[in-house]
């Protein structure tokens, strides 16, 4: 099984394509989004806030993940999809600093579709994509994501200087139109989701119990989340370090981001093949030492050091999340996994915003090549934690088998669903 598989199977092939050319939009929209702000208001923090109001959403990943449980997965997505087509129209009335607000405002909404998008896709690829084929598929929507942040910026800026932000806003919105008619050509049989015998809140609680009581879950996400936050601090010492350590201009940062995202291009292709060897933890160990080393080999004031580092940091980095993401798939009954994929994506993506204020202060503060290094001893302990055997078995790699129940991991299922409920999202 490889990357050739999952292009060669109709289904996960359209699904890509959605995903391909949704992700191309949202790339030029949310670089175009900053610079449109700070043009029409001269403001640097309005402009920061931009990326506030798209991750703002995570935060309530619990909730949307319940919405996305309740209904069938790929209508949801398609009308998702549909209604972010329909409503970034209405950027065109964005003309001066006092309109804003409206930017503000759609940003916020298409960060809640995103997350919504997120959880519902969790559903339908654990119906779609065979087990051993999961890992390769997520890893494959990786390297598609990272070789959209690589070129969709240059289109989205061009159209930005001759055209002007609105102009963005409806390459952004045909690319969420395709989608939806790339995601109603998916040829899938879903089974609407049994009622519930509990609320809301119980529901959407389930979503974070599930995460919570299975140990090899719990440890991946964690690991997930730690991955973020020393991710942050990293990032927060790049002009320092570029500037003070390799006295190159600030437009050197451009490179970096190249060679890093060339990384992450190359480890979402062979993360498939990477998990069928080694077993989950181990996986996401391997990826956050790689990141953290690559971290603290950049406290070096040498360009071939930093540029190894970078590249160390795209590989590594891309694994841990991958990890914990296809751990959930695979080991989330599929009535949950909504719920479940966004309490992940809360958890993993939740510290951000706090990891780069943490690393503002950090640079402000220490030397950056302290704080590198801090990184990297940081990547050390955690890989170390998250191998750490514990009494609850644990799966093996995903090639053996893509259940479970024959991996050795407990698979969590709430009293108020019936045992079979995880295949009830049919057949492809």
């Amino acid at each position: 099984m490889s990357v050739r598989d999952v292009l060669s199977n109709r289904t996960t092939a359209i699904y890509m394509g959605g995903v391909l050319v949704s992700g191309f939009g949202d790339s030029a929209m949310l670089l175009v989004a900053g610079v449109w702000v700070k043009s029409l208001t001269g403001s640097s923090s309005l402009a920061a806030a931009v990326t506030f109001c798209v991750w703002a959403p995570t935060l309530v990943g619990p909730l949307l993940g319940t919405v996305a449980d309740r209904v069938r997965r790929r209508p949801l997505l398609i009308r998702v999809n549909a209604v972010l087509g329909a409503v970034l129209p209405l950027l065109l009335a964005v003309r001066a600093g006092r309109d804003v607000w409206l930017l503000f405002l759609v940003l916020v909404v298409v960060g809640a579709g995103s997350v919504l998008s997120d959880a519902a896709e969790a559903g339908i690829v654990t119906t779609a994509v065979p087990a051993d084929l999961r890992g390769d598929f997520n890893g494959l929507r990786m390297t598609v994501n990272e070789a959209m942040k690589l070129l969709a910026p240059l289109a989205g800026a061009g159209l930005f200087l001759r055209y002007g932000g609105g102009a963005v806003a409806i390459l952004d919105a045909a690319t969420f139109v395709l989608a939806a008619f790339a995601f109603s050509a998916l040829r899938i049989r879903e089974v609407p989701p049994a009622p519930s015998a509990v609320g809301w809140r119980a529901q959407t609680s389930e979503g974070i119990r599930v995460l919570r009581d299975h140990p090899l879950l719990r440890r991946l996400v964690a690991a997930g989340a730690v991955a973020m936050l020393l991710s942050g601090i990293s990032s927060s010492a790049i002009y320092e370090m570029n500037d003070a350590g390799l006295h190159r201009p600030p437009a050197f940062v451009a490179v970096l981001y190249a060679v890093q995202g060339s990384g992450s291009i190359v480890a979402g292709l062979v993360a498939g093949a990477v998990m069928r060897r080694l077993p989950e933890r181990a996986f996401a160990a391997t990826g956050l030492l790689l990141f953290t080393t690559g971290a603290a080999v950049r406290a070096a004031p040498s360009l071939p050091a930093v540029l190894a580092g970078t590249l160390a940091i795209g590989v590594g980095l891309p694994w841990v999340v991958v990890a914990a993401f296809t751990a959930v798939q695979q080991h989330i009954p599929s009535a949950l996994v909504g719920r479940a994929a966004a309490a992940a994506g809360t958890v993993v993506f939740g510290p951000t915003a706090l990891a780069a204020a943490i690393g503002a202060g950090l640079v402000a503060l220490v030397d950056y090549r302290a704080q590198l290094a801090g990184v990297g001893v940081a990547g050390l302990l955690a890989a170390w934690l998250l191998l750490l055997r514990d009494p609850a078995p644990e799966a093996g790699p995903a090639r053996r088998s893509g259940s479970a129940e024959e991996e050795g991991a407990r698979p969590v299922v709430p009293a108020d669903h019936r045992p079979d409920v995880g295949d009830a999202g049919g057949q492809w």
